[in-house]
């Protein structure tokens, strides 16, 4: 008798699916346990509060309303006060704002930040199954786990998939509205009707960059009624795009105003007195052309609601030119290459491979069927296209995580490979799956720093920082790191910290002094001189990508450098004593004093990390904070010296072993 083999049932399937994805959510959400928040979250967490609770949506409307929401659900669910309402909440100032919430309101940050990541976590697990779930119905089981297996391993999504930002919120609803659309337009009927519509609104205060989803629906729409026109004319396909696009419609500005509390006004009326945006209008609107005057007109006429509009209108304003870093060059308006290149360095080299295999291999398959055997594939082509289309088009190029949106599309294209998961193709089956492994391998040898995961074309993590920075490295999520090793490794020395983020280098117990940070939220830095010692620098600070002296070293900077650098001590003495300070005062005004420091603090740190970035360092925080301990010889010739000795310093650091 021939024993029959059991056959896993559908529901065992799709339940074993669930699991998986909750598994990649925990693996996100436990990473962050060592974290503390990176720089958006901050503004995140403590936006959303203030709308859950106070119905006023000024504080970070350029972001997102509905994943702010959910991020500080749990605190808003716990009775977690406010703050009173003074200068920070007023103006609107979010960042300074969100400081004094999470770290002096006496609240426990990790807890709250902890929470609000778990709410994200259960988005990025929900992103899985809809990965999965695509993914099966075109290619079956064997593809839908492998589509799913290279998803909860992708160092990206474990990276972004628990923390509390826009950026995953917004990736699952581009994946569901295109995928809604689509079946709505194959299926007619009211479910999918409404379902293709909810998701609709809701990706409009997910994210702003749902103003590319019309677009992707007007393709999708087009290739849908060109099919329909050839089996039963124009008419019947037209009419119907006409209707549902005017439901859609609907139902997304509904979505929008119900978000906002059905009310036009961003600030809410009892709290209105004395309170401001961070940038009013007449300061963000100006340059705005055609898009100023749409924007102002639906503000008019109050067709939205106004913090909406002013988000979306901050959007386009900031989007014109954003400082930015790539593999050593700078510019505030981007490269065509900045997202090809850190796709190329931030994706594993299995799911690289896997990907070129796999088009190659599909581009021979669909040669050889007809072009209608691909229209399944429409909804995922149109979102690549035309996300990828506008990536390369954008000015801003601060972080791969802004193509974070067309990564499932190749999880589920890669699901094609699984019809070559048996062992009817012994080749195929051990490549695949060797691949799919060591794709598993590098993300748990990444583990916990996914954040700051690159791949080996450019030497693996380690180098990560000589090639992007800002939310492809460094996004202040290290100073817990930092607090353990300078327990573990000081020996008495000072301690200077050049910090990128909004955590609190004192609520984590770090002692030290403060080199220039951003954003500066917290209590003004004191003046100082530098002294040996240990200097700990974010690599973005180190990068300058930010600063006002960016790039080369410039006679003209060396001149104004030395020139300040004769009045350090006069500079010093205005801060720390006063009998002097009056005299200077007779002389010179104070606000002079304070803008001649400034300009001194930021050309000496710029010098100093001239020299830093060219001597190894003597350890890393979590890929992202640099460690270095200066003697007092190598410091001056770095700040103190003339150009001659800095030079000098710089060729033989670069002449090191290790450099």
């Amino acid at each position: 008798m021939t024993r029959r083999v059991a056959q896993a049932s559908p529901e065992f399937l799709v339940a074993l699916a669930a699991m998986f994805a909750l598994v990649h959510a925990l693996m996100a959400l436990t990473a962050t346990g060592g974290k503390c928040t990176t720089a958006d979250e901050i503004a995140h967490v403590a936006a959303g509060h203030a709308y859950n609770t106070r119905g006023d949506y000024r504080l970070q409307p350029e972001n997102g309303n509905l994943p702010q929401r959910l991020a500080a659900l749990p605190m808003s669910l716990a009775g977690v006060p406010q703050l009173p309402l003074g200068e920070a909440w007023r103006t609107a100032a979010v960042w300074r704002y969100g400081h004094e919430l999470f770290y002096d309101h006496a609240l426990s940050a990790d807890q709250w930040l902890w929470l609000g990541r778990g709410m994200i976590a259960l988005v990025s697990a929900a992103t899985g199954l809809l990965v999965f779930f695509w993914s099966r119905a075109l290619f079956g089981w064997r593809g839908a786990f492998l589509s799913l297996g290279l998803f909860a391993f992708s160092p990206t999504f474990l990276a972004h998939g628990a923390l509390a930002t826009s950026d995953l919120v917004m990736t699952f609803f581009f994946v569901a509205s295109v995928g809604a659309w689509w079946r709505h337009l194959e299926n007619p009927g009211p479910t999918w009707a409404a379902l293709s519509s909810t998701a609709l609104g809701l990706a409009f205060v997910a994210k702003f960059s749902a103003v590319l989803l019309p677009p992707m629906f007007a393709i999708i729409g087009a290739v849908w009624a060109l099919g329909e026109a050839r089996r039963r004319g124009w008419r019947a396909p037209l009419l119907r795009l006409a209707r549902t696009t005017l439901i859609h419609a609907i139902a997304t500005w509904a979505i929008i105003w119900s978000f906002y509390g059905f009310r036009f006004g961003a600030f809410a009326p009892e709290l209105a007195a004395g309170a401001s945006f961070n940038h009013g209008w007449d300061w963000i609107l100006p340059g705005m052309g055609a898009a100023g005057s749409v924007i102002t007109a639906l503000r008019d006429w109050r067709v939205l609601p106004e913090a909406w509009l002013y988000g979306l209108t901050f959007v386009l304003q900031f989007s014109k030119a954003r400082g930015a870093f790539m593999a050593g060059d700078y510019s505030v308006t981007g490269w065509v290459t900045f997202f090809p290149y850190a796709f190329a360095i931030k994706t594993t080299l299995p799911l690289l491979l896997l990907l070129a295999g796999g088009a190659i291999a599909g581009g021979f398959n669909a040669i050889r069927k007809k072009l209608s055997a691909l229209r399944p594939l429409l909804p995922l082509a149109a979102l690549f296209g035309v996300y990828w289309a506008t990536s390369i088009m954008s000015n801003l190029n601060i972080g791969h995580r802004h193509i974070l949106p067309t990564y499932p599309v190749l999880f589920i294209a890669a699901g094609w490979l699984g019809r070559c998961l048996t062992v009817r193709r012994p080749i195929a089956l051990v490549c695949i799956a060797g691949l799919a492994l060591w794709h598993a391998g590098e993300s748990l040898r990444a583990r916990p720093h996914y954040l700051a995961y690159f791949n080996q074309l450019v030497g693996g993590s380690e180098n990560g920082w000589r090639h992007l920075v800002d939310s492809s490295l460094d996004w202040g999520q290290d100073l817990p790191g930092l607090k353990r090793w300078l327990d573990q490794n000081t020996r008495g020395e000072k301690v200077f910290l050049s910090y990128f983020g909004t955590g609190d280098p004192a609520y984590e117990g770090i002692r030290c002094t403060l080199l220039p940070i951003l954003p500066e939220v917290s209590a003004p830095r004191r003046w100082h001189a530098l002294e040996p010692g240990i200097y700990a620098v974010s690599a973005t600070m180190l990068q300058h990508v930010y600063a006002t002296h960016r790039g080369d070293w410039t006679l003209e900077n060396e001149k104004d450098y030395q020139m300040l650098r004769a009045t350090e001590a006069d500079l010093l003495a205005f801060q720390n004593d006063p009998p002097r300070r009056a005299t200077f005062l007779r002389d010179v005004p104070e606000e002079k004093w304070i803008a001649a420091w400034k300009l001194y603090e930021q050309l000496r740190f710029a010098r100093l990390c001239h020299w830093l970035r060219v001597r190894p360092a003597d350890d890393a925080i979590g890929h992202s904070i640099r460690i270095y301990r200066v003697d007092a010889a190598d410091l001056r010739a770095a700040v103190g010296g003339d150009l001659r000795e800095w030079s000098a310093l710089i060729q033989r650091s670069a002449a090191a072993p290790g450099r």
